[in-house]
């Protein structure tokens, strides 16, 4: 399985930008997903995340900008971020528990990253 994601790149201040990831194959089923979001010189840390039933969580940073949803059907996780500032700019992951088979157990997947970067 793998966790493709697009979307990002170059924005300004207060713009808008929408994040897409989806899972390349056929999967059995898939539970939480969610973005996170790595700054230079700076940890990991999670950005939204979307449970199976479509409840949501957003880091205290984003919340009331960002928005999280999920299309089930197309396997895909979506972000899109308004209102963007500078101190959003780094690389984003998403992020998936999936099992695979009907017979495998729960995996945790990640995307390959995408950099956005907001100019001030």
């Amino acid at each position: 399985v793998q966790l493709q994601a697009s979307g990002g790149g170059l924005v300004q201040d207060g713009g808008s930008s929408r994040l897409s990831c989806a899972a390349s194959r056929t999967i059995f089923s898939i539970n939480d997903m969610g973005w996170y979001r790595q700054a230079p010189g700076k940890q990991r840390e999670l950005v939204a995340v979307i449970t199976s039933g479509g409840n949501t969580n957003y880091a205290d940073s984003v919340k009331g900008r960002f928005t999280i949803s999920r299309d089930n059907a197309k396997k895909t996780v979506y972000l899109q971020m308004n209102s963007l500032k500078p101190e959003d700019t780094a690389v984003y992951y998403c992020n998936a528990e999936i099992k695979s088979r009907s017979f495998s157990r729960m995996q945790q997947y990640w995307g390959q990253g995408t950099l956005v970067t907001v100019s001030s």
